[in-house]
C-alpha cells in the first residue's frame, strides 16, 4: 500500500548517470558505503543507559489516527510508520534499513505459501508475539482485521486507504479459515502475483479480537466474523480513533504487541511519549528507551534545535544541508537517503475550471509541462546534492528489480523551447511572459484537443505543502519557467494534513474543482512498487482521477500476473505518460546524538520514514 509522505520526505529516482551526478555533487562529504548516500551510519558503541530519546516531528505532520484501519484522509508516514507501528506491529515488515526489502526477523508471521494456482494463501504466524495483556497474538486476529477492513470499505471506499474495488483485501477473499490458532488459510477468487500480494497486501496489522470485537467501551465480545456484528465494531472503534485526546487514557489502545505503549498524547500539538512494553517479542535493545515525540512548528525551529543539541533525533532540511559540518560539530550523526517511493505533483483530472479536466487529459500538455521542470538545476540549487533525479513512479534509489529503461534517462528533458514547440503544434498562441489561449479548438492532429474550445486559456493554481521549503522552491520556479512558455500558474501553500485530509478525495464535490495541481511531497511505496491503488482507474488512492485503459491494463497484470517484469513494464508507459508530474527526489536526511546508539539498520531506516527506537539505545 502507498502511503503519503510529507515534502520533507522525498526519495530518489536515478540511473547511472544521474548517480553520479548526485554523487559528484555530495562529495563534500563523507559519502558512505551504500550508493547515493549522504554521510554515514556508524556501527553500535559505547555502554547502554536507560532513558529516553527525543523524536522531532516536522511541522504540520502529526499523527491524526490511532485505529490500525487508517483511512484515506489520515494515510501518511507519520500516522502509521511513526506512530501506529509503533505500538501495532505489520504481519510483515517490508523495510530494511535502505533496502526495500522485508526484515524477516522482524515479520509476525511466517513466509506465505501460495497454493491451487495462487488462489490460496497459508499464513502460519510466529510463536515469539503475544499481546501486552498476556493473552496470546492468534491467526483469529489477523482474520479479525480483515473482517473489520471489510466492514469498513462498505461503509465508504475512503475508509481504508490501501482499497481498490474487486482487487486485492478484502475483496478478492471469498472465504477464511483458521485452523488453528497460528494458521489462516485466505481462499481467492482468481490468482495473483504472489510478490504483490505478499508485498503490498498482506502488511496488515493484526488486532485484539478479545478486546477490540466489541460495540461499546463496556459491551460484550461479538463474534466478528458476522458482518452484522463487524460493521457495529468498525463503527465503535472508529469512532473511538476520532476522539484524539482520549488516545493515552482510552485502554483500548493500551493493548499492544509492538515494542512501545502510548503514555500521552496532546491533542493539539500532536507531541506524545511512549514506553517500552516489556512483552514485545521482536528484536530489540538489551534496554529500550523510553520515546518523547517533539512537534516543531517549522523547519527552521527544527534546526535550531538540532544545532542547540536539544534533540535527540531529528532532520536536517534540504537548505541547511551546507551547514553539514556545523550539525556534527555539534554532536550529531548524519545520514541522508532517498525514501523508496516517488516525489510529485498531483494532476485533478476531474477539475472542470477552466476546461483544467480536458487540457490535462491531453498527454502533449503533460509533455510539455515535464520539460518545463528544471530538475538538474533543482538538484543543484535546492537540494545541494543530497538526492537524485527521477522521471517516473520506480526510483532507481534504493536500487530494485523493478527499475525500467526510462528512468535512467530523461524523457521529456528541461526545454522552454521543447514545451513552447509543443503547444505550437496544437493550436496554442503562445504568448511568453503572458496567458496562452487555445486557437484552433477541436481534435484535428494540429488541434489542442477534446473538449478545448478556441479560446481557453493555460491559467489554473498549485497548491502546495509550506513545509519543506523546498517544495515551494521547486514549484515557483516551475511556475516561473512555465511563465516562459505561457502557462499561468498561480500558487498558493497549504500545510501536509490539510492537504492529504482535503484534496485526497477526488469524489468529493466540494474539493473537486478547488484543486487543478497540488504537490504534498509524495508517496512511499510498498516493497513491490505498482502503483496499483494510485494510477488504476478504480483505486480509492486514485486523488487525481487519472483514468487509462493500457494503464489500467499493465497495473492489472501487475497484480495478477506470475510475472516479475510486469510491474517494470507499467512504470516505463507510467514514466511516459505522466499521470503526475515526477519531480527529484532529495534525500531525507536524519540526524542523531553521538549518545545514540544501536543497529545501524534503524537509524539508516529513518530515511525512509520508519521509526525503530527500540533497536537504539542512549551510551549516557
Amino acid at each position: 500500500m502507498r502511503i503519503a509522505r510529507h515534502a520533507a520526505k522525498l526519495a530518489v529516482f536515478v540511473v547511472a548517470g544521474a548517480m553520479v551526478l548526485a554523487s559528484c555533487a555530495k562529495s563534500s562529504t563523507s559519502t558512505g558505503s551504500i550508493s547515493g548516500a549522504f554521510g554515514t551510519v556508524p556501527p553500535p558503541s559505547g555502554t547502554l543507559h536507560v532513558g529516553t530519546i527525543t523524536v522531532a516531528e516536522p511541522p504540520g505532520a502529526t499523527p491524526t489516527w490511532i485505529f490500525p484501519v487508517t483511512p484515506s484522509a489520515n494515510n501518511s508516514v507519520y500516522t502509521i510508520s511513526s506512530f501506529q507501528d509503533e505500538m501495532w506491529r505489520p504481519l510483515y515488515w517490508d523495510v530494511n534499513g535502505v533496502a526495500p526489502t522485508e526484515t524477516r526477523a522482524m515479520s509476525l508471521a511466517n513466509a506465505p505459501v501460495y497454493s491451487n494456482g495462487d488462489k490460496t494463501i497459508t499464513i502460519t504466524l510466529k510463536s515469539n508475539y503475544t499481546w501486552s495483556d498476556g493473552q496470546p497474538l492468534t491467526s483469529k486476529d489477523v482474520l479479525f482485521w480483515i473482517d473489520e477492513m471489510r466492514a469498513a470499505v462498505k461503509e465508504d471506499p475512503a475508509n481504508w486507504a490501501g482499497y481498490t474495488p474487486k482487487v486485492g483485501l478484502p475483496d478478492q477473499v471469498v472465504s477464511a479459515s483458521t485452523p488453528n490458532a497460528t494458521t489462516l488459510v485466505l481462499n481467492l477468487n482468481s490468482g495473483v502475483n504472489p510478490l504483490w500480494m505478499t508485498e503490498d497486501q498482506l502488511a496488515v496489522q493484526p488486532m485484539p479480537s478479545h478486546a477490540w470485537a466489541k460495540a461499546s467501551a463496556n459491551g460484550p465480545i461479538l463474534d466478528f466474523t458476522k458482518p452484522v456484528n463487524a460493521k457495529k465494531i468498525y463503527d465503535f472503534l472508529a469512532t473511538e480513533s476520532k476522539s484524539v485526546s482520549t488516545y493515552a487514557s482510552n485502554p483500548l489502545w493500551q493493548i499492544v504487541n509492538g515494542p512501545y505503549k502510548l503514555t500521552s498524547f496532546n491533542s493539539t500539538t500532536g507531541a506524545f511519549t511512549m514506553m517500552p512494553n516489556t512483552s514485545y517479542g521482536g528484536p530489540h535493545s538489551a534496554k529500550v528507551p523510553s520515546l518523547q515525540a517533539v512537534p516543531f512548528t517549522s523547519d527552521t525551529a527544527e534546526f535550531d534545535a538540532v544545532k542547540a543539541g536539544s534533540i535527540d533525533i531529528g532532520y536536517m532540511p534540504q537548505t541547511d544541508v551546507p551547514q553539514v559540518s556545523r550539525v556534527k560539530a555539534a554532536g550529531y550523526n548524519v545520514f541522508g537517503y532517498p525514501d523508496f517511493g516517488f516525489s510529485d505533483v498531483a494532476y485533478n483530472f476531474k477539475d472542470t475550471t477552466g476546461d483544467f479536466n480536458h487540457i490535462i487529459a491531453q498527454l502533449y500538455i503533460r509533455q510539455a509541462i515535464a520539460h518545463l521542470q528544471d530538475e538538474e538545476g533543482y538538484l543543484k540549487a535546492f537540494f545541494h546534492g543530497a538526492g537524485g533525479l527521477a522521471y517516473g513512479p520506480v526510483p532507481s534509489i534504493p536500487l530494485t528489480p523493478y527499475t525500467p529503461a526510462n528512468a535512467v534517462t530523461n524523457p521529456y528533458p528541461f526545454s522552454v523551447g521543447a514545451a513552447v514547440s509543443l503547444l505550437k503544434a496544437r493550436g496554442w498562441k503562445v504568448v511568453p511572459g503572458g496567458t496562452d489561449t487555445c486557437a484552433r479548438g477541436g481534435t484535428a492532429a494540429n488541434a489542442c484537443g477534446v473538449g478545448i474550445p478556441a479560446g481557453t486559456k493555460l491559467a489554473f493554481n498549485l497548491i502546495y505543502s509550506a513545509v519543506p521549503t523546498i517544495i515551494g522552491e521547486q514549484v515557483t520556479d516551475l511556475a516561473s519557467q512555465a511563465r516562459k512558455a505561457g502557462f499561468a500558474i498561480t500558487l498558493k501553500s497549504d500545510n501536509f494534513n490539510h492537504i492529504i485530509a482535503v484534496y485526497s478525495d477526488s469524489t468529493s464535490p466540494n474539493t473537486i474543482n478547488d484543486w487543478p495541481m497540488v504537490d504534498y511531497g509524495g508517496d512511499t511505496d510498498g516493497t513491490y512498487p505498482t502503483t496499483f491503488g494510485v494510477f488504476n482507474t478504480t483505486a480509492t488512492g486514485n486523488s487525481g482521477s487519472y483514468s487509462d485503459p493500457q494503464a489500467d491494463k499493465l497495473i492489472n497484470a501487475s497484480v495478477t500476473s506470475g510475472s516479475a517484469g510486469a510491474v517494470k513494464n507499467e512504470a516505463s508507459f507510467l514514466t511516459a505518460q505522466q499521470p503526475s508530474l515526477f519531480q527529484p527526489d532529495p534525500d531525507y536526511i536524519a540526524v542523531w546524538k553521538n549518545i545514540v546508539s544501536g543497529q545501524p539498520a534503524a537509524f539508516e531506516s529513518l530515511t525512509q520514514y520508519q521509526l525503530n527506537p527500540e533497536q537504539m539505545y542512549l551510551t549516557n
